[in-house]
């Protein structure tokens, strides 16, 4: 069984249930709900002209393989009724792996560690809430160390 972090946003709709949603369909599909952060209120990134996101962030347990497990991430989405719409843009629900064990990839559909990361304080803030201590397999900083970068 393998370990992995996935960061949660939603900022269309109910937020808060979105990603309590998403987990829910985790669940169905064979995933492993280990830890669970709280749930932070956040600006948008990128885009700024948009909603606010609720954004979380998850540790997992799987059998599934980085690829199975995207895919299963990106049916989920779909399902909830997301849209391929504008990058950045709103988004009812925004699945993403951020790690999975200490395997580093990058395909055209897969980067693992998530390669932006280290610039988003909302995916930092709630991993460091369940993992503060991880560190990333490139740089080998851990969540509180990059998180302080912006405190």
């Amino acid at each position: 069984m393998s370990i992995a972090y996935i960061g949660i946003g939603s900022n269309l709709g109910n937020r808060e249930e979105n990603c309590n949603n998403a987990i829910n369909l985790l669940k169905e599909n064979g995933i492993v709900i280990k830890k669970q952060s709280s749930m932070h209120e956040t600006a948008p990134w990128g885009i700024k002209d948009q909603p606010k996101f609720m954004n979380m962030a998850i540790e997992i347990e799987t059998d599934k393989t980085p690829e199975e497990l995207l895919n299963v991430l990106k049916y989920i989405e779909k399902t909830m009724g997301r849209e391929d719409a504008q990058r950045w843009g709103p988004r009812i629900i925004d699945l993403d792996i951020l790690f999975y064990d200490d395997v580093i990839l990058k395909t055209q559909e897969l980067e693992i560690p998530h390669s932006h990361m280290h610039e988003r304080e909302f995916v930092l803030k709630p991993l460091c809430e369940i993992a503060p201590d991880l560190r990333h397999p490139v740089t080998g900083k851990t969540i509180r160390k990059m998180l302080n970068s912006f405190l």
